[in-house]
């Protein structure tokens, strides 16, 4: 029998390739909002200026952190009182998002996120700060974006390199959606859509940069795919890179990239109906194999040590992960497999 409780957050999305000023302007309009903090890195700040051009913005805020740190949102969440602002506009990746999303925490104040990268963020109610080398992580609705605009043409700029990295993120996404902790029917479709919009998208990346069809797909997948972990929760990948984040300093989505294979590896042979459905999304006889030949195809990043992660950390980061363990994960999680699974992502071995 089917039983299931599904919660979808309150959001509106707006997309369309070249109408990222368009809508953004709806949006502030629909707030009535007249003092606006615009968040976005110093690499961004030129295409921040020009999609929120002619806005009442009193703030352009550039101090964007991976990982969020306290600090830098301390003193964001500083400038946006001082400066009395009614709204936020973040134009960027997750860190821009993330940091939108530290202040809301605090202040309640809406935001409306404009993408530049699939990272997914933006349809998430997740929020991440990190104190020294640890990431706490929570859920609050007070940090869900009241309204996301999705424009392909602002991720064109986004290195191949990059989009990878960043594709495989939300691809990330949607396989810890088919068996989070409150994972059902509905946050497997999405997901398995997800994974097919970004199987379709990314190697027309890597294949044509500058083209808009790869990168809609993409900008696609990477909402349905935050969208259903959003309702699903954080699987344990997720909670994996988390820990190697906020520990080892890493990349955010090129951790995410490197660690997929292993636990994908690691719960496939356990999880029988997620299993096909993601191995149909990829239109492959096995999920395993689905993503190796992906992965292959967009000369995916390999192995966790040319991220920066030292060798001997592999044993603290094993035991952070066991204590981070999610309820209801499809296979048995001990010291031992997840140091074995850490090691093997860290050499860069094949999965299988």
């Amino acid at each position: 029998m089917m039983k299931f409780e599904h919660v979808s957050l309150p959001q509106r999305v707006r997309f369309g390739t070249g109408g990222a000023r368009e809508n953004l302007a709806a949006e502030i309009e629909a707030f009535g909002a007249s003092r606006v903090m615009v968040i976005a890195t110093e690499g961004g700040r030129e295409l921040a200026h020009t999609v929120a051009d002619g806005q009442p913005v009193v703030r352009w805020h550039h101090e964007v952190v991976m990982h969020v740190p306290v600090e830098v949102a301390e003193r964001a969440r500083e400038a946006a009182e001082a400066d009395r602002v009614d709204a936020l506009v973040c134009i960027g990746g997750g860190s821009a998002t993330g940091l939108a999303k530290a202040v809301a925490l605090t202040s309640g104040l809406p935001i409306v996120a404009v993408p530049t990268t699939y990272a997914g963020s933006e349809a998430t109610n997740m929020w991440g700060l990190t104190e020294g080398a640890r990431k706490t992580t929570g859920v609050d609705d007070k940090v869900l974006p009241r309204a996301i605009v999705y424009d392909a043409a602002l991720t064109v700029g986004l290195p191949v390199e990059l989009s990878v990295a960043s594709g495989l993120n939300a691809l990330a996404h949607c396989v810890d959606s088919m068996w989070a902790p409150r994972a059902d029917p509905i946050d497997r479709a999405l997901a398995a859509e997800g994974i097919r919009a970004l199987r379709l998208g990314l190697p027309q990346i890597v294949k044509e940069p500058a083209g808009i069809e790869g990168r809609e797909y993409a900008l696609y997948g990477a909402y349905l795919s935050a969208h259903a972990f959003a309702s699903a929760g954080s699987g344990l990948h997720h909670k994996i890179c988390h820990v190697l984040g906020g520990m080892f300093n890493l990349p955010h989505a090129q951790t995410h990239a490197v660690v997929l294979p292993h636990v994908l590896a690691f719960n496939a042979p356990y999880a029988d109906d997620a299993r096909r459905l993601i191995a149909a999304a990829f239109d492959a006889s096995d999920a395993v194999e689905g993503l190796r030949q992906l992965r292959e195809e967009l000369d995916a990043p390999r192995a966790l040590r040319d991220l920066g992660m030292p060798g001997d950390g592999i044993a603290a980061a094993a035991d952070a992960v066991l204590a981070a363990v999610p309820p209801g994960n499809p296979r048995p999680v001990t010291r031992e497999n997840i140091a074995e699974l850490l090691s093997a992502a860290w050499e860069g071995n094949d999965p299988r």
